[in-house]
C-alpha cells in the first residue's frame, strides 16, 4: 500500500515538475563564491528553484528562456551578516529615540521597505541580530517574505537578544520600568529566556557579553562564562546558533569559552584572544561600517586622522585576519541606511582583504559560518537559485556591486535588467 501511495504521489507531481520555469543564464562570466577567481564563459541553468547545472558547456533546453547578461557577473545573491531592518540611520533619528518613542506600526512600515531595498541591492539573506524593542515582529516580517506578502532577502531571526538585569539600554528614567531595547535575564532564567526566544521563532539567539552599565562608562563583560555556556548549550540543542556582542577582551574570552559561534564586533580583541577564536572555530563579524558610519555621523570626514574608534577597527581586523579567524561579513546595517550593505565590502578590502575574499566572506563563508552551506552561498546544482547580476567584474572591482542588474531569488526573477 505504501508503495502504490508514493507511485501516486510522484505521479501527481510530475506535471509540477514539468511546469517548473527554466532559465539559462548567459553572463560574461560566473563568480561560484567559492573560487578565488571568476569563470569566463560559463552560463547557469535554473530549474524552479535551484541550480541544475554551471559551467562553460551547458546547453539550454527547448523550454528554457535565454537571458543575456553582456558585461556582468553572475554570482551567488550576498549573505549580510549583521543587520537591524527595524532600525534607521542613526542620523535621523538616534537609536534611544528609536527605541523609546517609536511606535511599533512605524517601526514595522519601515522595516518592510528596508526589507525591500535590501533585496533589490542583491542580498538575498539576512542575519538580523535583534529588533531593538520591536519584540517578535521579526519573526512576522520573516513570515511575510516567506509568503510571499512582502518583498525582501530570506531571514535568520534573532527577535529580542538577551542582556543582564541591569546593563544595557535604552532604558526610560525609571529604574524599575521594564528595559525596552532586548530581554534582561540572568542564570536559570537566561536558560529559560533562550527557550522562550526559540519558541517564539528565533533561528538565533544574541548575547550581549559586554557593555556599559550606565551611559559615559566603558564597556564591561556582563554575563558570566558559566551562564552563557549553559544557555548556548540549549541553543545548540535546539538547532540554533549563538551571536555574542563582545568588544572587550574579558567580554570576547568569556563568549568563546562558552562556545558561541559568532563574536560581534571584536573592537578591542588581542592577538591572543584571536588565536583561541581560531582555535575554537568561532567566526568574527567585525562590523566596520557602524563604526566608520558613527564617526562620520560625529563629524569626521573620512580623512586622517582617523578617530580612535576607526583606528581599532583597523587594528582589530588585521589581528582577527593574521590569526586565521574566519570572517563574517556583517555591518550592522540600520546604524547606516539598509541597501547599502556593499559598504561593509569596501571597507574590508579597504582594510586590506583582498577581493576575491571579501566576496567568498559575502556567499560561501557567510553560508557556512550560518549552517546553510547545504543550500545557499555558491553556484553548484542543487543549491537554491538565489543569484545577483552585477554590471562589471567584482573581482577585479567592488564597484561593480553597486550596479545590480539582476536578482534572483529561489528561481524567482525579483530584477531584471
Amino acid at each position: 500500500m505504501r508503495i502504490l501511495t508514493a507511485l501516486l504521489l510522484f505521479a501527481l507531481a510530475l506535471p509540477a515538475m514539468a511546469q517548473a520555469p527554466v532559465l539559462l543564464l548567459r553572463p560574461d562570466r560566473v563568480f561560484d563564491g567559492e573560487s578565488r577567481t571568476a569563470h569566463a564563459g560559463w552560463q547557469v541553468l535554473v530549474r524552479g528553484d535551484r541550480i541544475a547545472a554551471a559551467g562553460p558547456d551547458v546547453a539550454a533546453p527547448a523550454d528554457a528562456r535565454v537571458i543575456d547578461l553582456p558585461g556582468m557577473t553572475l554570482m551567488p545573491g550576498l549573505i549580510e551578516g549583521h543587520s537591524h531592518l527595524f532600525l534607521h540611520p542613526y542620523n535621523e533619528t538616534s537609536w534611544d529615540d528609536q527605541v523609546l518613542g517609536e511606535p511599533l506600526a512605524l517601526r514595522t512600515a519601515r522595516a518592510v521597505a528596508h526589507a525591500r531595498a535590501t533585496l533589490m541591492a542583491g542580498v538575498t539573506t539576512v542575519r538580523d541580530l535583534g529588533t531593538e524593542g520591536a519584540g517578535y515582529a521579526d519573526v512576522g516580517l520573516k513570515d511575510a517574505i516567506d509568503q510571499g506578502i512582502v518583498p525582501g532577502p530570506r531571514m535568520l531571526v534573532a527577535t529580542r537578544a538577551l542582556v543582564a538585569t541591569g546593563s544595557y539600554g535604552p532604558r526610560t528614567p525609571d529604574p524599575q520600568a521594564p528595559l525596552l531595547g532586548a530581554e534582561e535575564a540572568d542564570g536559570a532564567n537566561l536558560v529559560a529566556a533562550v527557550r522562550r526566544q526559540i519558541g517564539g521563532g528565533a533561528d538565533v539567539i544574541k548575547f550581549y557579553a559586554d557593555y556599559r552599565w550606565r551611559p559615559g562608562e566603558p564597556s564591561r563583560p556582563t554575563f558570566t562564562m558559566e551562564e552563557m555556556r549553559a544557555a548556548t548549550e540549549i541553543a545548540h540543542a535546539a538547532g540554533r546558533t549563538v551571536a555574542a556582542h563582545a568588544s572587550t577582551p574579558e567580554g570576547m574570552h568569556r563568549a568563546i569559552l562558552a562556545g558561541v559561534d559568532t563574536i560581534e564586533h571584536g573592537n578591542a580583541g588581542t592577538a591572543e584572544i584571536f588565536r583561541l577564536m581560531r582555535q575554537r572555530g568561532v567566526a568574527l563579524c567585525p562590523t566596520l561600517a557602524a563604526t566608520d558610519a558613527i564617526s562620520r555621523y560625529g563629524g569626521w570626514n573620512g580623512a586622517a586622522p582617523e578617530p580612535q574608534g576607526v583606528r581599532d577597527k583597523r587594528a582589530s581586523f588585521a589581528a582577527a585576519r593574521a590569526a586565521g579567524v574566519a570572517i563574517c561579513m556583517g555591518g550592522d546595517a540600520g546604524v547606516y541606511a539598509h541597501g547599502e550593505n556593499v559598504r561593509e565590502m569596501e571597507l574590508m578590502a579597504d582594510y586590506g582583504m583582498p577581493l576575491p575574499e571579501v566576496l567568498v566572506a559575502a556567499t560561501s563563508g557567510n553560508a557556512r559560518i550560518f549552517r546553510l552551506a547545504d543550500r545557499l552561498g555558491a553556484i553548484r546544482p542543487g543549491l537554491l537559485a538565489d543569484l545577483i547580476a552585477v554590471e562589471g567584474d567584482p573581482t577585479r572591482d567592488l564597484a561593480a556591486l553597486r550596479r545590480v542588474r539582476l536578482v534572483m531569488k529561489g528561481g524567482a526573477l525579483i530584477r531584471e535588467p
